[in-house]
C-alpha cells in the first residue's frame, strides 16, 4: 500500500509539475501582454520553483565528456566494464592517456545513483584511471535475479577488483567504507592477488558508536522489527522487480529532506528570489543540486536490513563481531594496504570519529600506513564534492595513492 500511494502522489504531481513549467513558460514569454502586469514575475518564479521540485526523476547521466590531464583537456569515454544483477562496473577512459593509477571508487547504495559522486570523478580523473561501481535499481531488478545482501555486496567488490587487476587502489565514500574495509581484510587474510594497495574511506561508518548523529540514533532507537515493518515495501506490478520487497529510495530522500528541512526550504527561498530577480544562473546552480539530489532508487530489502543490524545497531566491526558468509572479518589481517581515513568537521551523517576508527582497528598494519585527514569547516556532501573536495582533500588522496605504488 505505501509504494502505491507514493505512485498515485507521483503521478499527480507529475501532471501538476508539467502544468506549473507550461504556465510559468507562459508567463516568462515576451510577447505574452500579461507577463506585463504586476506579480508576473513573481507568480512565474513560484511556478517554476514548484514544477522543479515535483517533476519526476530518472536515473541521471554522468555527462564528463572531457577533463584536464597534465595541463591538456583529453576527451572521456564511458565503458561499461562488467555486469551484475545489481550493479556495473562503469570504466571512465581518458582517450589518448596511457597508465596512471587505477582507482576503484565504491559509490554508495543508499537511495542516491553512483552519478551524486560526480565531482569526485571528474576531479580524480585529472590523476587517475577511474572505474565507478553502479549500483541498479532494486526495483528493476527481476526476483528472477535473487537476492543482493551486504555479502553479496563484498563478493561484488571483490570482484570488481579481481576485474581491474592487481595494483589498483580503492575509494569508499560513505557507506560503502564497511563492506570495502570488510573486503580488505578478508583479501588480506587470503593474500589474493587484486588485493587494493589502498583504501580510502570518507565519512564512512566504521564505529557509529563514536560521536553519534541523527542518523545513528534513529537507527539505534528502535528494534529491528520496526523496520522491517515500517519501512520496507513491496514492488508494485508496474515494474520490472514487481514484487520484491525493498526499501524506497522516496523515504531514504524523505528522512534525509527532513533532517534538515529548514536549510533545504531556505535553499528554495533562495532560488526563487534569484528567479524573481532574474539571476538565473544562480538559480540554475541550486536546480542542479537539487536534481541530483532527488534522484533516488531502491535498495533491497535484506541490504538494508542487514546493514542496520550490522553496522549501526550491533557495530558488529569494531566488535570483532562481522562476519562474511559465516567467516569472520579480521582486521588485524590487514599488513600491506595503505588506509587514509577522511572526516569532514561539520559532517552531520558520520560523526568525528567514526571513520577514523579503521586505523585503530588494522592493529596489525605499520603507523606509516596509515593517515587521518580531518577536513575543517567541510559536511557530509563536502568531503566528495565541491571545491573543498577539488582544492584541499583530493590532494591528499593523491599523495597517498603515489606514495602506494602509484
Amino acid at each position: 500500500m505505501l509504494y502505491d500511494a507514493y505512485e498515485i502522489q507521483r503521478s499527480w504531481l507529475a501532471g501538476a509539475s508539467a502544468i506549473a513549467n507550461i504556465s510559468a513558460g507562459l508567463l516568462n514569454n515576451p510577447s505574452n501582454p500579461f507577463a506585463y502586469f504586476g506579480g508576473g514575475s513573481v507568480l512565474a518564479s513560484a511556478l517554476e520553483v514548484f514544477a522543479h521540485a515535483s517533476a519526476p526523476r530518472g536515473k541521471p547521466e554522468f555527462g564528463i565528456t572531457k577533463v584536464t590531464v597534465d595541463g591538456r583537456e583529453v576527451e572521456v569515454q564511458e565503458q561499461i566494464e562488467a555486469r551484475k544483477p545489481f550493479g556495473q562496473l562503469r570504466h571512465f577512459v581518458r582517450k589518448g592517456v596511457e597508465g596512471g593509477p587505477r582507482l576503484l571508487i565504491v559509490a554508495p547504495m543508499s537511495g542516491h545513483y553512483a552519478t551524486l559522486l560526480r565531482g569526485t570523478v571528474e576531479r580524480m580523473l585529472s590523476s587517475a584511471d577511474v572505474y565507478i561501481t553502479d549500483w541498479r535499481d532494486a526495483k528493476l531488478a527481476p526476483l528472477s535475479a535473487g537476492r543482493f545482501d551486504l555479502d553479496d555486496y563484498i563478493d561484488y567488490i571483490t570482484g570488481f577488483l579481481e576485474h581491474i587487476g592487481p595494483g589498483a587502489h580503492m575509494l569508499a565514500v560513505c557507506q560503502p567504507s564497511v563492506p570495502c574495509y570488510a573486503a580488505v581484510a578478508l583479501m588480506s587474510a587470503d593474500n589474493h592477488p587484486a588485493l587494493p594497495r589502498t583504501l580510502t574511506m570518507m565519512g564512512g561508518p566504521i564505529d557509529t558508536r563514536e560521536a553519534p548523529t541523527a542518523v545513528n540514533t534513529l537507527a539505534t532507537e528502535r528494534p529491528h522489527a520496526w523496520f522491517e515493518q515500517n519501512v520496507i515495501a513491496t514492488v508494485p506490478a508496474t515494474y520490472p522487480g514487481a514484487g520484491r520487497k525493498v526499501y524506497p529510495g522516496f523515504l531514504q530522500l524523505a528522512g534525509f529532506m527532513t533532517m534538515n528541512l529548514g536549510d533545504h526550504m531556505i535553499s528554495h527561498w533562495e532560488m526563487f528570489k534569484h528567479l524573481v530577480a532574474g539571476d538565473d544562473e544562480s538559480a540554475e546552480s541550486t536546480m542542479a543540486f537539487y536534481e541530483e539530489y532527488r534522484s533516488v532508487c531502491d535498495m533491497t530489502a535484506e541490504f538494508y536490513l542487514q546493514t542496520i543490524a550490522t553496522v549501526f545497531q550491533r557495530h558488529a566491526l569494531p566488535k570483532g563481531e562481522m562476519t562474511h558468509r559465516g567467516r569472520a572479518v579480521d582486521p588485524a589481517a590487514i599488513t600491506k594496504v595503505g588506509l587514509l581515513a577522511i572526516e569532514g568537521e561539520r559532517d552531520d551523517i558520520s560523526g568525528i570519529g567514526q571513520t577514523k576508527a579503521a586505523l585503530t582497528l588494522a592493529t596489525a598494519l605499520p603507523e606509516a600506513d596509515k593517515r587521518y585527514l580531518l577536513a575543517e569547516g567541510v559536511g557530509h556532501y563536502g568531503i566528495f564534492n565541491g571545491s573543498k573536495w577539488r582544492g584541499r582533500i583530493a590532494p591528499v588522496v593523491e599523495q597517498w595513492i603515489a606514495s602506494h605504488g602509484g
